[in-house]
């Protein structure tokens, strides 16, 4: 009952736009293992064999990886009710064109013609050969639909027929952290060429900040993390860095709190504050900016943004001193 109670208030907060998305840059094939482990008691109860496919390279979306774990996972807890005992799922993780695309099939009960298109509705069902005790209520194919889409993708169902196999395709758009490194517009001739920055980036969430701290750190710059008001304090003195990447919702202190506190130290005059976080709403920006923000972006923000900031940091640095930018 909580479960289903859980499914139908994230469908509301999905369908009234106040779910909150921690956006990062999973591997899809990551995403795919977290949730393997999680549907691997349901399926190994029912003695049914769950194969893979994963391409050898990266497949980086832009997404919730905690929701996105959620949605394959429902979508593997699908196949698995759906099917018999002893039955066989496949997931295959492949890259077409610039889109990222997961694939679970099987070969259990299928979707009838008159169900297909309705197979995303919410308390969708239809009587199957499958013991209908397993079926639950029709909300987790709602949930996916609406997570996915949330997220900028998309999911489709495909079957046969009745007792003919399932198949349910997510796509999401491919994010390549090669081309969202490529080097930022050139500065003037005049100016000293610019530098890596040192980064502090501050998330409570753990995946969250180590994903972005991965793709700068790839990207040549100098990074540091913290989780809390207290130790960003500490960090950023210690760590002198040129910009800071600050959430808003942490615990025991706010990001507004910190950022008065930082612009209250001298050595920290010359930083670039940036408000990184899910605070979205009208008025969230000139409450950064009376905190002591430069910028407030929404945590949808592309990489690509970012390195552009870091970049344009940096060549000011290098301007500011009047030689090349420290390492």
């Amino acid at each position: 009952m909580a479960r289903l109670v859980d499914d139908l208030m994230d469908v509301a907060r999905v369908a009234t736009g106040k779910i909150k998305l921690q956006m990062m840059l999973p591997d899809l094939r990551a995403v795919f293992e977290r949730a393997r482990d999680l549907a691997a008691p349901a399926i190994a109860a029912r003695e049914q064999h769950l194969t893979s496919s994963m391409p050898g390279t990266p497949v980086h979306v832009e997404g919730d990886l905690v929701r996105l774990t959620q949605v394959v996972g429902n979508l593997l807890n699908t196949a698995s009710k759906f099917s018999r005992r002893g039955g066989r799922i496949a997931v295959i993780v492949a890259v077409q064109a610039k889109t990222a695309v997961l694939r679970v099939q099987d070969n259990g009960a299928g979707i009838s013609a008159e169900m297909l298109p309705r197979v995303f509705d919410l308390f969708a069902q239809e009587d199957t050969t499958v013991d209908r005790a397993q079926g639950g209520l029709g909300i987790g194919l709602t949930l996916v639909q609406r997570l996915v889409t949330a997220q900028g993708g998309r999911v489709e169902a495909h079957s046969k027929g009745r007792g003919r196999g399932s198949e349910f395709v997510m796509k999401l758009p491919l994010v390549s952290i090669e081309s969202s490194e490529a080097p930022a517009a050139p500065v003037p001739q005049a100016a000293p060429l610019a530098g890596p920055c040192r980064v502090l980036i501050v998330d409570d969430n753990a995946d969250s900040a180590g994903t972005l701290a991965m793709l700068l750190s790839h990207a040549g710059h100098r990074v540091d993390t913290a989780a809390d008001g207290p130790s960003t304090l500490v960090n950023a003195l210690e760590f002198r860095p040129d910009v800071i990447l600050l959430d808003i919702g942490l615990p025991g202190m706010t990001g507004y709190e910190v950022a008065q506190r930082l612009r209250a130290e001298p050595a920290m005059a010359g930083t670039l504050l940036i408000a990184l976080t899910g605070h979205g709403r009208p008025g969230d920006a000139q409450l950064a900016r009376a905190a002591g923000f430069d910028r407030h972006l929404v945590k949808l923000v592309a990489p690509r943004v970012l390195l552009d900031l870091l970049a344009q940091r940096a060549a000011r640095r290098g301007l500011e001193q009047g030689g090349p930018a420290r390492a």
